[in-house]
């Protein structure tokens, strides 16, 4: 194929480990119980893979030449790097959790610079507590990243209801990230049915992609994508299930007056989110790019874990789409939305 224009090859779904945030959490009683919920709900056989899975992905993980040697080697000029989603310790009391965050900002922001014009990076915010979102998603942006990456919901405070992203007390962060042009990469990090997916690795294969489909339809049903049109927000693993089965919320918001405080049908959405093609099947990477567009599908591989890819390009092309798409999704549109075009 004959490149029509000179645009980098991006990855917008990579990960960077930070050993000062998890200083900073070990021997808090919330990170004990945390851990065992996270037992619970993943199971002992996928715990037991985890532990030497990770271990052996450690250099990619915080070794910038190591880093750039594996985006050499997958063809990958630049990468959007956001912390591992096991960052996120949504258990944490305020004061610890603005911790983590900035920990995790600088942490970030640090690894970024040692090759800024190959890596861009994403911070945290902590989730569950929504009024301290929008200062550190500020405290993001100063240390020169380009957003932050935050799960699908976090546990409320002392036991309260969960924080969904639909939540009112996020408006002011959302309206925060619009007015900034900041990232919001929603990246889920442990699923709610528990126990029911602790075998097999459900947790994560159908866990992750349920979590996307709930929390995106938490942000359309509920109307802060109305609110907030300009929001850019990236949803990893190709936003789960939802894309694939929009037509059954385009019916529900027809026929049931409970499923209608968006104003259009979800599918319409689709077009103003961002996805990346971390799908695994060709067949699914066209239906995304059908339904949400092609200028809307961004290149992400999970790098380095085991339930990415090595081979994001080859998993691209695999999709046969036209050349311009496939152009589109292997850099132009994250050029654009990282202002590097």
């Amino acid at each position: 194929m004959t490149e029509p224009l000179p645009t980098p090859t991006i990855d917008v779904h990579a990960h960077l480990l930070l050993p000062e945030v998890e200083e900073a959490v070990a021997g808090h009683p919330g990170l004990a119980e945390a851990r065992d919920l996270d037992a619970r709900r993943n199971g002992s056989a996928a715990l037991a893979v985890n532990g030497p899975m990770v271990g052996a992905r450690l250099p990619k993980l915080t070794d910038v030449t190591v880093r750039l040697a594996a985006m050499d080697a997958a063809g990958v000029d630049v990468q959007l790097v956001s912390p591992s989603p096991s960052h996120y310790h949504y258990w944490a009391e305020p004061r610890l959790a603005e911790r983590v965050c900035r920990l995790a900002n600088e942490g970030t922001a640090a690894h970024r610079a040692k090759a800024p014009d190959r890596l861009h990076g994403l911070g945290l915010v902590p989730l569950q507590h929504p009024d301290l979102a929008v200062a550190l998603l500020d405290h993001a942006l100063d240390q020169g990243l380009r957003g932050v990456e935050l799960s699908s919901h976090a546990p409320g405070p002392g036991g309260t209801r969960a924080v969904e992203l639909s939540d009112p007390r996020l408006t002011p962060f959302w309206a925060r990230a619009e007015e900034a042009g900041a990232l919001v990469f929603l990246h889920p990090f442990g699923c709610t049915l528990d126990e029911r997916l602790d075998q097999w690795y459900l947790s994560n294969t159908v866990g992750q992609p349920t979590e996307n489909a709930i929390a995106l339809s938490h942000l359309i049903f509920s109307g802060v994508l109305d609110r907030h049109p300009g929001l850019k927000l990236i949803a990893a693993h190709g936003g789960g299930y939802l894309p694939a089965h929009i037509g059954r919320s385009d019916h529900a918001w027809r026929v049931r007056p409970d499923a209608r405080d968006c104003a259009r049908e979800p599918s319409s959405y689709l077009k103003q989110l961002y996805f990346d093609s971390l799908v695994h099947d060709p067949h699914v990477l066209r239906e995304l790019v059908r339904a949400a567009g092609p200028d809307r599908v961004l290149l992400g591989s999970d790098f380095p874990f085991d339930m990415g890819t090595d081979d994001p390009l080859g998993a691209l092309r695999a999709a046969d789409l036209p050349d311009p798409d496939l152009h589109a999704i292997r850099g132009k549109n994250a050029a654009a939305l990282l202002n590097l075009a």
